[in-house]
């Protein structure tokens, strides 16, 4: 299990990191979000080893993460950090052998993953011959080969078309089903919310959630949807009822106090068809401007 315990990292007066702290399981996936400038990867460098924190721990099964803890785990940088004018599968044996692995091994796999993400038939290519996507298709597998113990992406689907997306969550699942703690970073909202067991918000330095998705929604606002076979507008005059959004037939609501969901289905019976009375769950796009706000 990778914990993350207190973290804190400065620059001046600018605190890039503020007493962060979390937890990844062993075969969990969790989501790491934030807006730009938000700590996210300056917490990841601190993970890595990259970057040494001003105050806090990295742990990793309890005891604080070493050098060879470290060198097991599975890094992908923001930024590419490969090299430009080598062969692509020349390199990624490189990377692995870096890890202990055999030539022989490290060769089998990487040529197991190119071809997986289809690239196959461009091992040959200097990296800097591809298109951006395949660039970063390359970048994954370097951070996967080795056996990685743990797994720690920054903004790994950035860039990649809806295959290449499907590709790479697959992958990843694979690992979390092996056991692996994965922590990833992504602006894409929709895909931690099919992906990940848990999310972890930052903003402006500092954890301001996290939790699975239920424990999430606990904290957002109740909402419920009307739906009428006349207009709605007259939910506006409701005392203790909010109309959110009212687009003829159909309302979004809030209830200030309790009973206001029977005052309106009654209210609602009473002037025609009820098709529908439910709460709206919200979306991972709304708990996170709620939250980081």
């Amino acid at each position: 299990m990778l914990e993350v315990r207190n973290l804190t990292r400065r620059y001046g007066e600018n605190v890039a990191a503020d007493d962060v702290t979390f937890r990844v399981a062993d075969g969990h996936m969790i989501g790491f979000v934030g807006g730009n400038g938000a700590g996210k990867t300056t917490t990841m460098r601190m993970i890595m080893g990259l970057l040494a924190p001003d105050a806090g721990q990295v742990l990793w099964n309890g005891a604080e993460a070493t050098f060879t803890d470290r060198s097991h785990f599975g890094y992908m940088p923001e930024e590419r950090g490969l090299y430009p004018k080598q062969p692509i599968l020349d390199q990624l044996v490189y990377l692995a052998r870096l890890k202990g692995m055999s030539a022989t091994a490290a060769r089998a796999e990487a040529q197991e993953l190119l071809e997986r993400f289809g690239l196959g038939e461009r091992t040959k290519d200097k990296l800097e011959k591809l298109s951006l996507g395949n660039q970063q298709r390359v970048q994954i597998a370097a951070a996967v080969m080795a056996n990685p113990t743990c797994l720690i992406l920054d903004e790994p689907f950035s860039g990649l078309d809806p295959t290449a997306i499907d590709q790479m969550a697959d992958l990843l699942r694979e690992r979390a089903s092996q056991g692996i703690p994965v922590l990833f970073s992504s602006h894409q909202l929709d895909l931690i919310d099919r992906l990940c067991d848990g999310l972890v918000i930052l903003a402006r330095g500092r954890v301001v959630a996290q939790g699975n998705r239920e424990e999430l929604e606990q904290r957002g606002r109740v909402r419920h949807r009307l739906v009428a076979s006349v207009d709605t507008g007259w939910v506006r005059d409701l005392p203790g009822v909010h109309a959110v959004d009212v687009d003829g037939c159909s309302a979004l609501l809030e209830f200030a106090e309790p009973g206001c969901e029977r005052r309106v289905l009654t209210e609602a019976l009473q002037r025609g068809e009820v098709l529908e009375l439910s709460r709206v769950r919200p979306t991972l796009s709304e708990i996170y401007r709620e939250v980081a706000a």
